[in-house]
């Protein structure tokens, strides 16, 4: 929250700032233990919170000792206690000036800056000469140095106040507070604390710095003389009680910082002591004759003077705790809750033998609760802190029993840094209670591995979390890597023959995913999609890492894959995932290390798993893997190409047997179509990667295909692959003419290859089976734009013969066809018996059909007159296609402005006519007409941005639907008008994008075309959608003279945010008014003018109300009240009467500011989207 100017006020009297005194005697009766009462953890309530703490963030600082920001509290008028009248004022401050954003002129506005302050946030010293010489200083004299000092905070938290040296004598540090919080009027609520820019940043971590330093370098004597610490701890503890963010957010980190420097130095009186102490009883254990007296007097005067010196670091100690920690833990502000756990944590790995105790490690545990994701996570990092080290977790027995279902709980936080911060810390205690991990060890690798694995498998397959390895895997690399990289382990796992009890298919099929996954990410060291940024780049020791575990899991399973692929060689799951290993193979190692007998095992259970499958995904995972092995930069190639070709050579056979006996018979039995149907299907799944041009398969392939054209005998398990084949054969013959210079005979050739299949395919688009015509429509949209006009980019000239243009009839198909397959509600609705898989099945296969099509469009293929049939789907289904039509929308806006223009103004007029032909002129009162509107204003948006590059594209869209609304006349007798007429209301959406001159030179033409088409008779008559756009083409000022004029323009200024604030305050209370009915008005919700067709007015008075209602709202617009703000006062004064006295002018100004409003919600995105084309998921 922002901290304004009237809140800076102290609590009321009956707060803890105002009971600080000096520091003389605050020591006087400390208290030996922080916490007394506490030190057991069987004290804490049921529900792991205590009563008095409130982590929900509560801005009310229910107590006196809970901090607040001070904004939902106003002190005003309150009676003060007598003070002593200040004999000194703060230093003159310079003119004020606009606040700067950045705060980078915080250190400027003060006339006399503080020294120390200056050298801590330009950086340029070493920390521990600027404490040198402050402590230089401070030995001259006390009180000037430590006014330095606190200056030093009380400018580090933003204020321009200074403390002056009669201030600091007369008055009490709750009186200094409350004066430098009543002065505290800052222009920005920034301080340095909350600043982000590199200055800043790097002052916050020299104020740290310095509070360190200063502790270190004044521990052997200064920090006991009674005065600096104790005075400094006063203040601190008073600042932190303030209800100012800055002072207690500044003052809560000195103490904190403080306090951990205190624990350090605690910590080596506390060694000296023990030292000393065996000191003296080594000594004290001689013989008489070699005891020395003095020696044993010297050590014990030492060691009363590290008794005293520890008591008095420990009232330190206790003083901070109790006066600051205590109370802001559960501050309401989360960075400050989050610096006291944080430090807290340190104390207790600094200092265990003191801070490792119930009685503070319960603070911790109840901030476990807390609501802000910050804290949540110091607490559990000053836990992994304290769990890392055996001997700590053995003292935190009772804090685990009391906090281990939290923790536990954490795991499924809201937050997912959270989350997996939780599961580090419940891994570390794992290690340091369930289970002995070096007793893990001793027992062999295998076995360690086996009782991890089954663990692992039972929480994957139990927990129902996710459905894929790969994210379990990343969300335990950082702690179980070595378990996770035991490949030969896990190998040997699947290959044992007789599995433990409970050991089933599910668990073997989670076990090599795993494994795969283990692969992937010990060779790629890229998180799972989704997870972690971006790209990143890695450096050298990674890469060599990564190269190191490739060449060890190579040689781990090189010998065991082929095991594997036999044993589950059935499996189709199973078979999927193994044949993805060799993509994180170093294959190289096949010949280096003399494995070829391994490879040719692999090949041949490759084959057995060709010739033994017919689903695609194993089918196109074998294929990949024989990709992989097939790189003739290996010395094994030959061996692999031989079992490629053979395995071709066998398929091919029994293809060409099967053809011919299907070319002589029209009819075969169902084992002869499911034996060539799954011939067909291997081919062409080997034909995507590997180029099979010499078996020579077009020419049979394009026969069958044929007939199955011609006669339709040819059934549809069979005609899918065959297309799938003549298709893959037609771009390796591309393939091979854009390698070399090509012959105008080869060009020719593969030209009639391409026009045949494009025939075929448009005539399989009427094939009875849905499935021939997706697939028809996939492989001709693909074909099409790989020899789009693009194929001669990049001085590819020469094959400028092979480009081929669909003819009128073709494009027609493919787009009825995408309006039965895509943009059909009975598609999309589907049965409702069908699981929510097979429905998302069928949305990305139609999605993908849509992105062809548009694709096609993009490129240039089709004109771009054919995205109409897309563009007017745009609204109506958009939670299904709505970013791949909104990102055709932009392509084709970048392609041609004006082309795209009449495109929108085609999809329109198409839906309007549709509508009149189905429901006559009643249609304008439908719900359909309203959702054109709807579409008309979504594609209004798209001409938000750079105004002028549209300007022609709209001018032209306007006039064109000026001549459609009047292209047909209106019926004889009829008092309708013309019968296109209402297009006139869906065209005024697009009015407010316009310009000015525009919008007069529209309206001028708008009359004209009434003078020319209407009769006589027609020109007078009041239709609606005639006036709704003319009203829309008037701006305020053409309707003023209803209004006012409006002055000359001065030269424009930005308002400052001040002026902005005082503007809508005096705006919010001009409530008196006899046109204003409230005072405060809420905005209504900015939506389209077809919203309010319906509403017809109803009596006098309620009529009344509504126009004044509706003025308001148009006056309290920032361009009405920028424009109101140029006027004179005569001016202002004539609005109202004239405004008052136009029964319509209410509703007219209203429709108008709400169209033109609309502007203003769409720039933002529309920017995002000129700049980044990629972005989908916004609705413009």
């Amino acid at each position: 929250m922002l901290l304004r100017k009237s809140s800076r006020v102290l609590d009321s009297p009956g707060s803890s700032s105002s009971s600080l005194v000096q520091p003389q005697g605050m020591w006087a009766s400390p208290s030996s233990s922080v916490a007394q009462g506490d030190a057991e953890m069987g004290s804490l309530p049921a529900s792991g919170v205590p009563d008095v703490l409130d982590l929900s963030s509560s801005e009310d600082g229910g107590g006196s000792d809970s901090g607040s920001d001070f904004e939902d509290t106003l002190w005003k008028g309150g009676k003060r206690g007598t003070r002593t009248p200040l004999s000194c004022t703060l230093t003159a401050k310079r003119p004020r000036k606009d606040a700067s954003r950045d705060g980078g002129s915080l250190a400027e506005r003060n006339q006399e800056p503080s020294n120390l302050f200056e050298v801590v946030r330009l950086a340029k010293s070493a920390m521990e000469s600027v404490v040198d010489d402050w402590l230089e200083s401070y030995k001259q004299n006390k009180e000037a140095g430590f006014l330095e000092l606190v200056n030093f905070f009380i400018r580090s938290c933003g204020c321009k106040g200074v403390v002056t040296p009669e201030m600091f004598r007369k008055q009490q540090n709750s009186e200094i507070i409350q004066q430098l919080t009543e002065q505290f009027d800052e222009d920005s609520a920034e301080y340095p604390l909350v600043l982000t820019t590199q200055p800043w940043r790097k002052f916050q971590v020299g104020f740290c710095e310095l509070v360190t330093v200063l502790v270190r370098r004044c521990q052997y004597s200064i920090i006991y003389d009674e005065y600096l610490m104790d005075t400094l701890i006063s203040l601190l503890t008073g600042l932190s009680d303030s209800q100012v963010r800055a002072f207690r957010h500044t003052s809560t980190l000195a103490a904190m910082k403080l306090m951990t420097a205190l624990v350090r130095v605690a910590l080596g009186v506390s060694l000296h002591k023990d030292n000393n102490q065996r000191q003296y009883e080594a000594e004290r254990n001689k013989g008489p004759s070699r005891r020395a007296t003095d020696k044993l007097e010297a050590l014990l005067e030492k060691r009363r003077e590290l008794q005293e010196q520890q008591e008095e670091i420990e009232n330190m100690m206790n003083a901070i705790f109790k006066g600051v920690f205590v109370h802001r833990y559960r501050d309401v502000v989360p960075e400050i809750r989050a610096i006291c756990i944080e430090e807290m944590g340190n104390w207790m790995q600094s200092y265990s033998a003191s801070f490792l105790t119930d009685s503070y490690l319960k603070y911790i545990g109840w901030t476990l609760h807390d609501k802000q994701r910050e804290v949540r996570l110091k607490c559990l990092k000053a836990l992994q802190g304290l769990y890392r080290s055996r001997e700590m977790a053995a003292r935190m027995e009772l804090f685990t029993s009391r906090f281990k279902g939290r923790m536990v709980s954490m795991v499924l936080d809201k937050e997912s840094d959270v989350g997996v911060e939780a599961i580090k810390l419940l891994t570390l205690i794992l290690q340091q209670f369930d289970l002995d991990w070096e007793a893990v060890k001793e027992k062999g690798r295998r076995g360690g591995s086996r009782d991890f694995f089954r663990l692992l498998l039972a929480f994957f397959i139990e927990s129902e979390l996710h459905e894929h390895a790969a994210y379990l895997v990343d969300s335990l690399w950082d702690c179980a890597a070595p378990l996770l990289k035991d490949w030969d382990g896990l190998t040997h796992l699947l290959l044992e023959e007789s599995l433990e009890e409970g050991w089933g298919d599910q668990q073997e099929n989670a076990l090599i995913e795993i494994l795969v996954s283990s692969m992937r990410q010990a060779t790629e060291g890229k998180p799972p999609v989704g997870r972690g940024p971006g790209k990143k780049v890695l450096s050298a020791r990674e890469r060599k890492a990564l190269e190191d575990d490739r060449e060890k899991l190579t040689q781990y399973l090189i010998p065991l894959l082929p095991q594997l692929l036999a044993k589950f060689s059935a499996d189709a799951e199973k078979v999927v995932l193994l044949l993805a290993a060799p993509c994180y193979f170093n294959l190289s190692l096949y010949s280096s290390g003399r494995l070829e007998k391994y490879l040719e095992q692999l090949l041949a259970q490759l084959r057995e798993v060709v010739e033994k499958h017919t689903c695609q995904e194993v089918l196109e995972a074998a294929s990949q893997a024989l990709y992989v092995l097939c790189n003739p930069e290996f010395t094994f190639y030959s061996r692999v190409d031989l079992a490629r070709s053979c395995l071709v050579d066998a398929l091919t056979d029994k293809f060409q047997q099967e053809v011919a006996e299907l070319l002589q018979v029209s009819y075969l039995d169902e084992d002869e179509v499911y034996s060539m149907a799954a011939t067909l299907k291997r081919i062409s799944v080997l034909h995507n990667a590997h180029d099979l041009t010499p078996w020579q398969l077009y020419e049979p392939c394009s026969l069958l295909l044929q007939r199955a054209v011609d006669t339709g005998e040819v059934p549809k398990q069979v005609v899918i692959p065959i297309m799938t084949c003549v298709h893959f054969s037609i771009l390796w013959d591309l393939a091979h003419v854009s390698d070399t210079v090509p012959a105008q005979k080869e060009l020719l050739a593969l030209k009639r290859k391409v026009a045949s299949f494009c025939s075929l395919c448009q005539s399989c688009l009427n094939d009875m089976d849905s499935s021939v015509r997706e697939q028809a429509f996939v492989l001709l949209s693909d074909l099409l734009l790989v020899f789009s006009p693009q194929l001669t980019r990049g001085e590819r000239e020469a094959l400028e013969l092979l480009v081929y243009r669909p003819e009128v009839a073709l494009q027609s198909q493919l787009a009825g066809f995408l309006m039965d397959h895509v943009f059909n509600h009975a598609e999309l609705v589907g049965s409702d018996e069908e699981d929510s898989e097979g429905k998302i099945e069928r949305l990305h296969q139609r999605r993908n059909l849509l992105a062809g099509f548009c694709k096609l469009i993009i490129y240039n293929v089709l004109e771009l007159s054919a995205a109409s049939d897309v563009f007017k789907h745009y609204a109506k289904f958009y939670k299904d296609y709505g970013d791949i039509i909104k990102e055709t929308l932009s392509r084709a806006r970048q392609i041609d402005r004006d082309e795209w223009a009449r495109t929108l103004l085609l999809s329109l007029q198409q839906l309007l006519t549709e509508l009149l032909l189905q429901q006559g002129p009643d249609a304008v009162y439908s719900k359909a007409f309203l959702e054109i509107r709807d579409l008309a204003r979504r594609f209004s948006m798209f001409f938000s941005l750079h105004q002028l590059h549209n300007r022609q594209a709209l001018v032209a869209l306007h006039k064109a639907g000026i001549k459609f609304a009047f292209q047909e006349p209106a019926p004889s007798g009829s008092e309708l008008g013309p019968l296109n007429l209402p297009f006139l209301e869906v065209l005024s959406e697009f009015s407010p994008r316009l310009l000015r001159p525009d919008k007069k030179l529209l309206l001028s033409y708008l009359e004209q075309t009434c003078q020319a088409r209407l009769s006589p008779q027609q020109r007078g008559k009041a239709w609606n959608p005639l006036l709704t756009y003319r009203r829309s083409l008037r701006s305020l000022d053409d309707m003023g003279s209803d209004a006012s004029r409006i002055a000359a323009p001065r030269p424009r200024r930005r308002p400052s945010a001040a002026a902005k604030r005082r503007r809508l305050d005096d705006s919010s209370q001009r409530g008196d008014s006899s046109l204003q009915l409230s005072s405060r008005l809420e905005t209504p919700t900015l939506t389209s003018t077809v919203l309010k067709r319906g509403h017809q007015p109803g009596s006098p008075a309620q009529l009344q109300e509504e126009e004044g209602s509706e003025l308001d709202f148009v006056q309290s617009q920032p361009w009405f009240s920028s424009q109101r703000s140029r006027e004179s006062p005569s001016q202002q004064q004539l609005r109202v009467p004239r405004s008052a006295s136009r029964p319509g002018l209410g509703s007219r100004m209203d429709r108008l500011s709400l169209m033109e409003e609309e502007e203003e919600m769409v720039i933002q995105e529309e920017s995002s989207d000129e700049e980044d084309p990629q972005g989908l998921d916004r609705d413009p």
